[in-house]
């Protein structure tokens, strides 16, 4: 969205939400000065209580590093303007970002039509509306695959310190690949900075967004039918994988029921990264197009398999990687998540989130 643009719209939002209130009256607009330092437009308005100045600053984005920024420049045009009111907007004001204005003094408001504006008589608060914006260019970069693999590692071991070069080389991407998603946690404020390098600060904050945008049906799921025990297949299928030299992990509920043992399921799932049909066939497992009980996943990136644990004699996904499949799985998966981020995932957070 081009500056001029997004100006212009803010404004008419900002507008929208002032004229909601009876005795408020805008009187002047007062356009930006792209050649001189100041607010990018200011809102003169009369209420009960008299004149007020609202001068707002408008970014691109509202993630909380560009917010703080914002928050700052407003606490310097303080000095230009004394008894001004400052607004910050953006498309979407996430509510990390909209607590940093809270916490300064600062008013808000977005696109989506959220915003808390407190001044003289007048308070407006209207929040929770949805990010329409939530598919933009920075989630698509976060949640690539290759970005996934980065996220992965960082979950792996929350509070670890890593530099960028050591980092993009475990989680095996390319070094610019690393830099960006750091860049992207950055204006989350979900990594801290230090001289050992850089930490993941916010585990909670980031595997809850992750899930909203992981989707399971990238992968290629093939559905087959035995006749045989569960526990029997899971174990045929490590043995299989073994020996065809087939890099693999048990998946979903079979991984979880080998990290929380209070799961119970009655199909069993795998990543299979190899000859799969060679494997489906040595295990004598029948192609259904229903009724299956067992499903066998050529995985949509190698990554899902980073981190993949040894559990009673089977590799099975690393637990951040099963708790994103069983959230796709409506109803008794999304249970079994829940369960294993409680009991599982959440105690290699630092201070247990």
């Amino acid at each position: 969205m081009k500056e001029t643009a997004l100006i212009d719209q803010a404004k008419d939002a900002l507008l929208k939400c002032l004229h909601e209130v009876p005795f408020v009256k805008v009187e002047v607009s007062i356009e930006s000065k792209r050649l001189q330092t100041g607010p990018d437009f200011q809102l003169q308005v009369k209420t009960r209580a008299g004149k007020s100045t609202l001068i707002v600053d408008v970014k691109s984005v509202g993630q909380p590093r560009v917010v703080r920024e914002a928050v700052n420049q407003l606490a310097r045009f303080r000095e230009q303007f004394p008894d001004g009111y400052g607004v910050v907007m953006a498309p979407y004001i996430s509510p990390q970002a909209a607590e940093i204005c809270r916490g300064e003094g600062f008013g808000f408001a977005d696109l989506a039509g959220n915003c808390v504006l407190a001044f003289d008589q007048v308070f407006i608060s209207k929040e929770g509306k949805e990010n329409p914006f939530a598919r933009k260019r920075d989630l698509r970069s976060l949640y690539s695959p290759k970005a996934e693999c980065v996220l992965r590692v960082l979950l792996s071991a929350p509070g670890r310190w890593w530099k960028a070069q050591s980092l993009a080389k475990e989680a095996g991407v390319s070094l610019g690949q690393g830099f960006n998603v750091k860049k992207l946690l950055a204006d989350r404020e979900w990594v801290q900075a230090g001289d050992e390098g850089f930490q993941l600060t916010a585990p909670a904050e980031l595997l809850t967004e992750w899930e909203k945008n992981y989707d399971f049906r990238r992968s290629t799921v093939r559905e087959f039918y035995t006749l045989r025990p569960i526990a029997d297949v899971e174990r045929l299928l490590a043995e299989t994988c073994e020996e065809e030299k087939s890099d693999y992990a048990l998946a979903g509920f079979s991984s979880a029921a080998r990290y929380a043992p209070m799961v119970r399921y009655q199909r069993a799932m795998a990543y299979v990264s190899g000859n799969l049909d060679r494997v489906a066939e040595r295990l004598e497992l029948k192609p259904v197009t229903s009724g299956a009980n067992v499903n066998l996943i050529i995985p949509y990136d190698e990554g899902v398999l980073y981190g993949a644990e040894t559990k009673g004699g089977a590799k099975v996904t690393s637990p951040v990687q099963t708790y994103l499949d069983l959230r796709q799985i409506k109803g008794r998966g999304e249970e079994a998540a829940d369960f294993l981020k409680q009991q599982v995932i959440k105690n290699t957070w630092p201070g247990n989130e």
